[in-house]
């Protein structure tokens, strides 16, 4: 049974070998990084040119050498970049209803510094880097051997496989099957590190794209698991195809369920991290010249004509939308702010329903735009909403969404928030790493109670008056878990959500086992994010019927999933290239493809 069940293995990979050699033959090389692709990127372009001219691929060492040479090439390209890392995790303990709640959380928010190692620069208060040694583990102890606590910096390590090691002196690699990562093909092999090939090697499974021969995919742990100054932690990373040819990390998601620290105290755990910025420097220049518009002369004196001077009144609303502007554009020049889209127009119709069934005409226009952070916050800035994307995530349906936006909305009408302070332009010119620690667009208590009494009035006014029940749900479920998860839930920027006494009382009471009643959303249920330029988009899964209680985990962390494609040119429905992953798979017989997996 053991030579049959190596002899089909052998064939399926020949097979899988040959479709993906086929489908190298057939791509064309446009899918190679392209001239205008930013100078960082030259060394990939120049390096994916030499593979191509390497050869097709036809054999398991052929393939094994060409994903060592492109992960070499993919840490230098890394390095490059200094995208803003996000980090968060919840400290769980077993449940028997439930299987694990969290207890504890922890949030951590910074821009790495890849050029210069693995530093993560802090952009909240307080927040320590870890030392050269405990770098590298994720749980790190302090204080002696008395507490552990986690080291941002060791989960920024896990958006590498090995930095200075891997090749076949150091790692056995075992082919396992060829698959399929949402629409790109993968090879899978399991990877090993030799005896005596040194501490922090990599151990577990990779996928890479069958193209390039990128890691898109790396599932496992860096070994030992336990050393002198901390544990490693077991994780999930992912890269995206960000532009032509280029993949960069933009997920890992990480869990122990059963480890022990050193007094024999068990370590449960699930954490989340996002990188995105990885084009803060061209993204908002590109949009400015593309929005410039050159005017004809007769068009700029008929302006000028028409031109009166502006009244007192007009000159400080213009100041304050001045203001407004500077804010709004330091914020998505550093990566905090997600640039106007689709997603600001639902929101704002949201809004507007709420000023028709008020009979409401507010100037200027109030506009929403989403802050690209996962804590749950609100804030406005002139005429402004922002609403944070982990509150987005968590809210379970209109009457909930159209409840954060009232507030909001009523503090612009009552509490008339100033932006004076922001009107000259050095008051905004801030780097990122500190710009949470300049801005602040927290209400005071009372400001709040007010703008909360005002927008319950609103509510009961418009269309969502029948969904206040869902939304004070909501509500208590937040209450539930505020000891819980802090980190989570106090704002860095802008407001907690509010209370709303009122709308709390007259909701339905909290049943944790009724599948029928969801409270709040898991995170990361609602948006997408594009680590690349910021965008932001509504996620679309298919729906899901929840077979148990323990899958509702409101405000909880989950694995990421993501639905692997190629780089699509904006405007397209095409793939820059044709997908070889595409072209592969038309040549894979019939009777291989339900071993393989089929694209979800």
């Amino acid at each position: 049974m053991r030579i049959w069940k190596s002899l089909s293995s052998t064939l399926f990979l020949v097979g899988a070998l040959a479709a993906t050699a086929a489908a190298q033959a057939q791509a064309p090389a446009a899918d190679q990084p392209q001239a205008q692709a930013p100078a960082a990127d030259q060394s990939q372009a120049q390096s994916q040119s030499s593979g191509s001219a390497s050869g097709q691929v036809t054999t398991v060492n052929q393939a094994i050498d060409r994903i060592i040479a492109r992960e070499h090439d993919e840490v230098a390209t890394i390095r490059h970049y200094t995208p803003i890392i996000e980090t968060y995790i919840q400290d769980m303990k077993p449940d028997p209803d439930m299987g694990a709640v969290p207890v504890k959380d922890h949030y951590y928010l910074g821009q790495a510094n890849l050029a210069s190692g693995v530093v993560d620069n802090s952009m909240l208060s307080g927040n320590k880097k870890g030392g050269v040694l405990d770098q590298f583990n994720p749980l790190a102890h302090l204080s002696g051997y008395f507490t552990s606590d986690y080291v941002p910096a060791g989960f920024l390590q896990m958006v590498y496989v090995d930095t200075n090691g891997f090749d076949r002196q150091h790692y056995q690699f075992d082919y396992v099957r060829s698959e399929f990562l949402g629409s790109v093909r993968c090879l899978v092999f399991d990877v090993t590190p030799l005896p005596k090939s040194g501490r922090g090697r990599f151990k577990g499974r990779i996928w890479a794209e069958d193209q390039n021969f990128t890691i898109v995919r790396f599932n496992g742990v860096f070994t030992p698991i336990q050393g002198i100054n901390g544990y490693n932690l077991h994780f999930d990373s992912w890269r995206t195809n960000m532009q032509p040819g280029l993949w960069l990390p933009a997920y890992v998601f990480s869990q122990e369920s059963n480890q022990r620290d050193i007094l024999g105290n068990h370590i449960r755990f699930k954490s989340q991290t996002r990188l995105w910025g990885y084009d803060l420097k061209n993204a908002s220049h590109q949009q400015e010249l593309t929005e410039l518009t050159v005017e004809a002369p007769g068009a700029i004196q008929g302006q000028t004509d028409s031109q009166t001077d502006r009244s007192p009144i007009e000159a400080e609303r213009e100041w304050q939308h001045q203001a407004e502007t500077n804010v709004l554009d330091r914020l998505q020049r550093d990566g905090l702010l997600a640039p106007s889209g689709p997603v600001d127009k639902v929101l704002e119709a949201y809004v507007n329903n709420i000023e028709v069934g008020n009979n409401l005409d507010i100037e200027p226009e109030v506009h929403c735009r989403v802050l690209l952070t996962g804590t749950l916050e609100a804030f406005e800035v002139g005429h402004t909403i922002v609403v944070s994307r982990g509150l987005l995530d968590a809210l379970p349906d209109d009457g909930s969404l159209a409840t954060v936006l009232a507030q909001e909305l009523a503090d612009i009408m009552v509490t008339k928030p100033s932006t004076d302070q922001w009107g000259f332009n050095d008051t905004t010119n801030v780097s990122t790493v500190e710009a949470l620690n300049h801005f602040s667009f927290q209400d005071t208590p009372g400001d709040m109670q007010k703008a909360a009494e005002k927008a319950v009035a609103l509510l009961k006014n418009s269309i969502y008056k029948d969904k206040l029940g869902s939304a004070g749900l909501f509500l208590k479920q937040l209450d539930a878990e505020s000891k819980a998860l802090p980190a989570l839930i106090d704002p860095r920027l802008g407001n907690r959500v509010a209370a709303f006494d009122s709308l709390v009382a007259n909701s339905p009471a909290l049943k944790p086992d009724n599948l029928d009643q969801i409270a709040a959303l898991p995170i990361g249920s609602r948006i997408k994010l594009d680590p690349w330029d910021d965008s932001i988009s509504l996620l679309k899964p298919k729906p899901v019927s929840l077979i148990s209680a323990r899958e509702k985990m409101p405000f909880q962390v989950t694995p990421f999933e993501p639905y692997l494609t190629r780089y699509q040119r904006p405007g397209t429905d095409v793939n820059a290239s044709p997908s070889q992953a595409d072209v592969a798979a038309k040549q894979v017989p019939a009777s291989q493809k339900q071993s393989q997996g089929d694209p979800q």
